[in-house]
């Protein structure tokens, strides 16, 4: 009896001593995750001023973005081919006149309604139609203007007191941060999904335009179909970039996503506003990426390549020679082509800018004052002129689009929509050099021509990307 009390006193003793070391041992182990979770949140907290408990949240983000997103619907009349259209080079005589509705994506940049988006979203639409987040209105929207250069588009409802986006600094989004992409995929709207900013400054060559601009934000963010002309935000709800295309083989979101930076954005609504029409200042450079050959001459493993200097142009007054390395504009370090475009196009003719670069391995500056593309210092006024009938509007081509293609004359067609140019096939930025073996010299003559129209027509021209096209209809 005496043995079994002992045992039970004994067991006793080591249980309350085993319960004090393991309630110790616990203690100090949650005073050190206590100690390290606070270190962590401290870390946070100075990261970029964000707190440790909205750094990760996309709630926030998701509750400021989403009442500034619009699902935008667009009709169009398109040429309706027939199975013996093969036969006919251009316009199909026996084809008919059909109506296609797509849809996608408007983010309002200012509460009295004006909306941006991508031009590919609403190009050749005869109406457009505004759907709010709330789904309780629809406008019909009018388009304000548009930038074949960034594909981006800018469009008017008449409301007032609408919830506008913040639209950030893109240059301060970094990569690994988390980005939100907003939008209307597949006609599901207001749909959320989050990633990070995976890269910035990608050039995928898919503006089809003379003087394309990409300089994308690509992220993981899921980006479908019907996404297009929506929100990029950061955590904080603020506008980063305009959701653009998608990296796949299928059509459908497989990993990469791509968005107009904000900055580009900012300078186009701007434009569009004041001058219906964006003031781009011309360079007269053709930039490149920098290649093991001129790395090794100038020592430079970063910057843009000067790749092409036109004569008298405002980089050939301002000393730039073919070979030189751009390493900043305006004290911001320029990375590659992408970052040359997208930095030069923040600026209007007439800015004067201060260029770093460096010649054979020698650090160099200089000021370069912008032009027009006419070579002016002046802003752009208004070069088209408009044909309802044509349904498109046409420009006499700019002194610098005739040193690039090594043409004497030529007359641009933009902003096409249904009508007669949209049924012949045409595409935006297409240059008429001939109409029925007549050089094409003045905008207005040509409309004329195209208007009255008859018999057997021939059209010899450059497309959006300079290569050349022949093109015969019948009437």
């Amino acid at each position: 009896m005496k043995k079994i009390v002992l045992n039970a006193l004994l067991a006793a003793v080591f249980g309350v001593l085993g319960a004090f070391v393991f309630t110790r041992f616990n203690a100090d182990a949650d005073a050190a995750s206590a100690s390290q979770t606070e270190s962590l949140k401290g870390l946070l907290a100075s990261y970029n001023g964000k707190t440790a408990e909205n750094s990760i949240s996309f709630v926030l983000a998701s509750k400021v973005s989403t009442p500034c997103v619009v699902f935008i619907k667009t009709t169009a009349m398109v040429q309706q081919r027939n199975p013996f259209g093969m036969f006919f080079d251009g316009w199909d005589p026996f084809g008919s006149i059909g109506k296609v509705s797509s849809t996608g994506s408007g983010v309002i940049v200012r509460k009295d309604g004006y909306i941006i988006t991508n031009l590919h979203v609403v190009k050749d639409a005869q109406t457009i139609e505004v759907v709010l987040n709330n789904k309780k209105k629809t406008y019909t929207a009018r388009l304000v203007g548009t930038d074949p250069s960034t594909d981006l588009a800018l469009l008017k409802i008449e409301s007032d007191n609408l919830p506008a986006i913040a639209i950030s600094n893109s240059d301060d989004l970094e990569i690994g941060e988390w980005v939100v992409a907003v939008g209307n995929p597949f006609n599901l709207t207001s749909t959320v999904t989050a990633g990070i900013g995976s890269a910035k400054g990608r050039n995928i060559n898919v503006v089809n335009n003379q003087f394309p601009i990409e300089s994308f934000i690509q992220t993981d963010a899921a980006i479908n179909p019907g996404n297009s002309g929506g929100a990029l935000v950061n955590l904080n709800g603020e506008l980063v970039g305009i959701n653009t295309a998608i990296f796949s083989q299928t059509g459908s979101y497989a990993g990469y996503g791509f968005a107009i930076p904000a900055n580009i954005v900012a300078k186009t609504i701007k434009d569009l506003i004041d001058f219906g029409q964006v003031q781009r200042g011309y360079t007269g450079i053709e930039a490149d990426e920098v290649d093991e050959n001129s790395e090794k001459i100038n020592k430079v493993t970063d910057g843009a390549l000067v790749k092409n200097v036109y004569n008298e142009s405002p980089g050939a007054k301002a000393g730039l020679l073919t070979g030189d390395i751009i390493v900043k504009i305006q004290d911001r370090a320029i990375s590659g082509k992408s970052g040359f475009d997208e930095h030069m196009s923040y600026y209007r003719p007439g800015d004067k800018i201060k260029i770093n670069y460096v010649r054979k391995g020698e650090a160099k500056e200089t000021i370069m004052t912008l032009t027009n593309q006419d070579g002016e210092i002046t802003l752009e006024k208004k070069r088209s002129v408009t044909s309802d009938k044509l349904g498109a509007d046409f420009s006499n081509v700019s002194k610098v689009e005739l040193q690039k293609y090594s043409i004497s004359s030529g007359v641009k067609v933009n902003n096409i929509r249904s009508g007669l140019i949209a049924n012949m096939g045409i595409e935006d930025g297409f240059i008429f050099l001939k109409y029925n073996g007549n050089v094409c010299k003045d905008a207005n003559e040509l409309i004329k021509l195209l208007e009255a129209a008859g018999g057997r027509i021939q059209i010899e021209g450059l497309s959006a990307d300079g290569g050349r096209r022949i093109y015969n209809f019948w009437y």
